[in-house]
């Protein structure tokens, strides 16, 4: 049995704006939201987990992509043993220690994340956005971050929207591209292709349809991952 419920709602409401307007693949307008993001230095260093740490523990359902209800359980205990003020949340100093202690993110790639799931700006966050981090991180160990997206795509569309206008910028993606390891030049695909608006940004429609064509991508991958090596067993 795996927990389904923590997922459904994060909080901010859901507003679907869906504009019709013709398609632009201007090169100049996709590259700006880049070079304003490597101006703050957030470039890509691919998140790893510490080998030893609580998490390295926990086993991520590859199907899809949550903890088991006895992993969720241990994970509680745990949260409640990080929130030493016993206020049923973590604010920045105790977020920073715990991803410091269990991953190699930086000091600017931690608060980024703390930001990022703080999205109401109380300086804290709560369990249920510490269960999704956790997923996220495991996720990503694990080279499901296709599979996650997936699964998940109206939470982490939400996480990525971080002016709550539902849309998102490639600059989001960057930013945030430690977390969901998603490639430059899948980037630049994904808003050639899926951008339909031609506003360099994505509605959830549009990045629904994204995940889906990912998914897609990856199931083939694994599949002709599994006939070669099924061929190479075949003929040993």
């Amino acid at each position: 049995m795996f927990c389904f419920v923590l997922f459904l709602n994060l909080g901010r409401p859901f507003l679907p704006k869906l504009l019709f307007i013709q398609h632009s693949n201007s090169e100049a307008e996709f590259s700006i939201p880049f070079q304003v993001a490597r101006v703050f230095g957030l470039k890509s260093t691919q998140m790893k987990l510490k080998e030893g740490s609580f998490l390295w523990y926990l086993y991520l359902d590859k199907l899809y992509c949550l903890l088991s209800v006895r992993n969720v359980k241990a994970l509680v205990e745990y949260f409640h043993l990080l929130d030493v003020h016993h206020n049923n949340t973590l604010n920045d100093v105790l977020f920073y220690h715990f991803l410091h202690h269990v991953t190699n993110l930086n000091r600017r790639q931690i608060m980024i994340v703390f930001n990022m799931l703080d999205w109401n700006a109380m300086g804290e966050i709560a369990f249920d956005q510490f269960y999704m981090l956790v997923c996220i991180l495991l996720a990503q160990q694990n080279h499901l971050e296709e599979q996650f997206i997936f699964r998940h795509s109206r939470p982490v569309f939400e996480l990525l929207d971080l002016d709550g206008e539902m849309k998102i910028g490639p600059e989001n993606f960057h930013m945030y591209n430690f977390l969901f390891n998603i490639k430059k030049q899948e980037l630049r695909e994904l808003y050639s292709d899926f951008d339909v608006t031609g506003d360099c940004r994505l509605n959830y429609k549009e990045f629904k349809l994204f995940t889906i064509f990912t998914m897609d991508k990856y199931q083939e991958m694994k599949k002709a991952e599994k006939e070669k090596e099924k061929e190479r067993e075949d003929s040993a």
